[in-house]
């Protein structure tokens, strides 16, 4: 047979027996990246350990050694060189001479006392996120909520009646939110407009970048009442407290306020599709002739292929919600058209976050 040669022994019988082999081996795939991608919670785990520790805080002050940094952290003799030596590996500190210090991104972006701190998400995932995946599975059979609500309770309640913890979450959002915020300031065509309203705002990211790239507007936020101490806090810490207002309210209850420009980011990816179409009426009504609406998530890509945050942010929705979902730039403009909106655009901020921009 062709590809194929014989090989003549003797079988138990004592007549010839012959065996057939290929004339090249089989390549067998290499397991590498399966196992990377089943087992990659260890390197996850390890690195949010060390930013709930305070390590690159820790470290933005100097290089230290193993014993000084399980000083300082508190940490045991058994698992602190693998813990640190892993963090290397995995990129986030360098090791010189028997000590350590923080990667240049670590180091400018994990430093709890730089403004640029984007830990609060993480710390965020650490502490809630982390153990509610582990129940992944169980929201795929059933489709319902894995996090508080999985026992009676329910995620915004618990989050704005604890007053420190609604602080950590909105520096947590913040946190996600200020690429997309200074990318949105400078891609906007902010100068044909007077006045904006960021719908759903937290902490005040939003608008503190947008103030304070374009001198002419007015802007404000619209939120919980529970929010507005933390909001005027962070404003005021930039000295803008007299251009950006707050105006207290329920999204779902109250009618929106009215501005030139409304802006929805991580905002409609929270409710189902019933939810997101009246969210959208809601700001129509709101905005006149010629305003515009800018709606920001991680967007699936249309293709539902490459934009993998957005297709796992859309299962972080599964575990923290009962109906959110995220959605493609497609859907975006499809219901945005559907409410009578029109001249929609799609414009990427980020590597994985994208806005829509219609105009009423």
């Amino acid at each position: 047979m062709a590809g194929r040669t014989k090989r003549t022994s003797k079988s138990i019988d004592g007549r010839p027996a012959t065996r057939s082999r290929p004339a090249t081996a089989r390549r067998v795939p290499s397991p590498a990246r399966l196992l990377q991608l089943g087992m990659g919670f260890w390197g996850a785990r390890t690195f949010l350990s060390a930013v709930e520790l305070g390590l690159f805080s820790t470290l933005a002050k100097g290089a230290l050694t193993e014993s000084q940094l399980r000083e300082r952290l508190g940490l045991h003799a058994r698992g602190a060189r693998d813990f640190l030596d892993a963090l290397v590996a995995l990129g986030v500190l360098q090791r010189k001479a028997g000590r350590y210090s923080n990667a240049a991104d670590a180091n400018a972006l994990l430093d709890r006392a730089k403004p640029g701190y984007v830990g609060g998400i993480l710390e965020m995932a650490a502490a809630r996120l982390y153990p509610f995946w582990g129940s992944l599975t169980e929201a795929l059979r059933t489709g319902a909520p894995q996090n508080e609500a999985k026992h009676g309770g329910d995620m915004f309640a618990t989050l704005y009646a604890d007053p420190e913890g609604l602080r950590g979450f909105l520096k947590a959002m913040t946190a996600v939110s200020m690429a997309p915020a200074r990318a949105l300031a400078a891609k906007f065509p902010w100068k044909k407009y007077r006045s904006f309203v960021d719908v759903g705002s937290a902490q005040g990211c939003v608008p503190v970048q947008v103030a304070l790239a374009h001198k002419h507007l007015q802007g404000a936020a619209f939120d919980l009442p529970a929010v507005e101490p933390v909001y005027e806090e962070y404003v005021r810490s930039f000295g803008l407290q007299t251009r950006l207002k707050f105006h207290a309210g329920d999204f779902f209850r109250d009618p929106l306020p009215e501005a030139d420009v409304l802006i929805m980011g991580h905002v409609l990816h929270d409710w189902n599709l019933q939810e997101k179409h009246l969210l959208l009426q809601k700001a129509y009504a709101a905005l006149p002739k010629g305003g515009a609406l800018i709606v920001y998530d991680a967007m699936i890509d249309d293709a539902r292929r490459h934009n993998a945050m957005g297709l796992l942010m859309s299962l972080n929705m599964l575990i923290e919600t009962r109906g959110g979902f995220d959605y493609t730039a497609a859907d975006c403009r499809g219901w945005m058209k559907a409410t009578g909106f029109r001249g929609t655009s799609v414009v990427p901020l980020t590597e994985t976050e994208s806005m829509v921009i219609a105009r009423r």
